[in-house]
């Protein structure tokens, strides 16, 4: 601490110096010339006092120091120092003015530019800085530092500007290392590969040696499509650093740029299966081959293999995550769960694992297993989306409606306009017996896909159980006027017509255009047989219900159906028993039992 105070004391009094002596003049002059040696000496032991901070990391005390020894004696030192002060603070724009002063009182010192320059680069005012570097140059045009520092604030905004400075620090210094590198560097965004492979084969007469600048050369040659000199100068390399996994995984690279698949998986395969070469650069080598393989599914096979590789070196959620994605590719959805429960194991905070888990569960209506493990996951991730969504989707597919309408309400409060989302919440609302509720969320998922016939088709169907008629066929409408093949909207269109018996002609045609799309799906064909049955053709009616009881055994409404049919035939007996298979299947059918208890329709 001493020898630092001896050192400001001596920097103050180069700030302070005045002369000793003081001429005789008349008492007036002597009065003011005492005043002022007064007033300086003042200045400089606040000036010290304000140093000594500085050198304790005082910053704010020290600006207090020195702005006193400024209202006494204004010096260009002491503006420096408070700016260096204010940079050290952040307080930019003070640090700034106070610099600009300091240059304004003395524009012969490259500190003073330097300090600004710095100050400059900080608020981003690159001209200003620019500037500044320049003038330090004007003064001192052997500060190497100047100019680098120059160049590298060129680099962004004027790269051609950045080249010519660095050629001139080329031309006082004579090829130096550094410079070379950002010149060539340089080249290379702009384009210049020309000229950054000349400045990368400069370097390397300097030193010849260096490995980590031949693999830069190599790089350079590829990305210009250079592949022969890239080859060329690899096997040299290769030659000295025969076990240098990244030289042989560049040599792939480079195969692989010339869409030679087959040399590039044998340089691969030396790295794989070299023990010496780090777990991260085989797992980088198979995630290039994954990126490639979606631009070429013929490579999945070989992605695969490298994968396997892996997996046995290591067991890493990585590596299992990517074999379950390569997996649902190859569509072997086991092989994709197995590895989606490995990585929920080990790392459960991976939360696509879960998803895609969840997903897959649900795709092959396992729903049991699809809410068991969304459930858990559920309770680590409350706040995300296709979770919450899947869960509710899960509970609505096990007619658990009340908990789906929870998962549900979550998942359109993360993202309200999700169609999917909005769409099934108006679905488990309808089973639910609130209707309108339902209806206002199927108007929400309008909203954002308005051309959505299965909306459309859900709308008429929520309507049609209100009985609002004018509603229920101005919605169907709309949905076959988007859509007027889709065979769902055709039959449940037809089968609300004929429930109405009206527009049966229609309703016939409708129905007929779905079951000759799907003619074993018993939905349709009850429909079908029902619009015959309402226009009176009873034979019909019975045959395609048969059909549609044959491929439904157990189906109450089908029964019910064929009991009616078979009453309007004059078989009533027989009727009777179809009601009775159809109530022991469903007796929350008041109308049914109603039928039963009667004998009749």
């Amino acid at each position: 601490m001493i020898k630092n105070t001896i050192i400001i004391i001596g920097l103050a009094f180069f700030f302070f110096s005045c002369s000793s002596s003081v001429p005789k003049k008349n008492i007036n002059e002597t009065i003011d010339s005492l005043k002022n040696a007064q007033r300086k000496k003042e200045a400089m032991e606040h000036f010290v006092q304000g140093a000594i901070a500085d050198a304790k990391g005082d910053y704010s005390g020290a600006i207090l120091e020195y702005q006193d020894a400024i209202s006494l004696d204004p010096k260009s030192g002491i503006f420096y120092a408070l700016g260096k002060d204010y940079l050290q603070l952040n307080k930019l724009p003070l640090a700034a003015q106070n610099a600009k002063l300091a240059v304004e009182m003395d524009s012969t010192s490259s500190d003073y530019y330097s300090l600004l320059a710095e100050i400059y680069s900080n608020m981003r005012q690159t001209d200003s800085a620019a500037y500044a570097y320049e003038k330090i140059i004007q003064l001192d045009s052997s500060n190497v530092q100047a100019y680098y520092s120059l160049g590298m604030l060129y680099e962004l905004s004027k790269p051609t500007e950045a080249l010519n400075v660095y050629n001139k620090l080329l031309d006082r210094i004579g090829p130096e290392w550094n410079v070379l590198a950002r010149i060539a560097e340089l080249n290379e965004r702009l384009g210049n590969s020309d000229a950054a492979i000349k400045t990368l084969e400069q370097l390397l007469t300097i030193d010849p040696s260096n490995l980590e600048l031949e693999k830069l050369l190599i790089d350079t040659y590829t990305k210009s499509k250079r592949y022969d000199d890239a080859l060329n100068k690899l096997n040299e390399a290769l030659a000295q650093h025969p076990d240098d996994a990244s030289l042989i995984e560049t040599k792939g690279q480079i195969f692989l740029s010339e869409n030679d698949w087959k040399n590039a998986s044998k340089e691969f395969s030396q790295v794989l299966d070299n023990p010496k070469v780090s777990y991260e650069t085989k797992l980088r080598i198979g995630s290039a081959y994954l990126a490639q393989s979606a631009q070429d599914s013929s490579l999945v096979p070989v992605v695969k293999n490298i994968f396997q590789k892996l997996d046995k070196d290591s067991t890493s959620w990585q590596v299992k995550m990517i074999l379950g994605e390569l997996a649902l590719q190859e569509k072997n959805d086991s092989a994709a769960i197995s590895n989606f429960k490995t990585v929920t194991e080990l790392a459960s905070w991976n939360v696509d694992a879960w998803v895609r888990l969840g997903g897959l569960y649900f795709d092959h209506k396992d729903y049991s297993n699809a809410v068991n493990l969304l459930g858990e996951a559920v309770k680590s991730f409350p706040d995300n989306f296709p979770i919450n969504l899947l869960l509710g989707l899960s509970f609505s597919q096990m007619n658990n409606y009340t908990q789906a309408k929870d998962y549900l309400k979550k998942a359109i409060d993360l993202n309200s306009k999700d169609v999917t989302a909005l769409s099934a919440m108006g679905f488990v609302l309808n089973q639910l017996k609130q209707p309108d509720d339902a209806v206002s969320y199927i108007k929400d998922a309008l909203s954002v896909d308005p051309k959505n016939a299965e909306l459309l088709g859900t709308l008429g169907m929520i309507y049609n159980s209100q009985r609002k008629w004018n509603q229920c066929d101005s919605a169907y409408s709309e949905a076959l006027k988007v859509d007027s093949s889709n065979v769902l909207l055709l039959n449940n269109y037809a089968y609300s017509l004929a429930e109405r018996s009206i527009r049966l002609d229609e309703a016939l045609k409708m129905s007929r255009q779905a079951v000759d799309k799907e003619p074993s799906n018993s939905s349709y064909l009850d429909t079908f047989g029902w619009v015959y049955f309402k226009l009176g053709d009873y034979d019909k009616a019975e045959e395609y219900i048969r059909k549609a009881i044959e491929l439904d055994k157990n189906n109450s409404t089908l029964l019910e159906h064929l009991g009616d049919i078979i009453y309007k035939k004059g078989n009533k007996n027989i009727a009777v028993q179809m009601w009775q298979k159809a109530y022991e299947l469903n007796s929350d059918n008041p109308e049914l039992k109603s039928k039963i208890l009667k004998g009749e329709l």
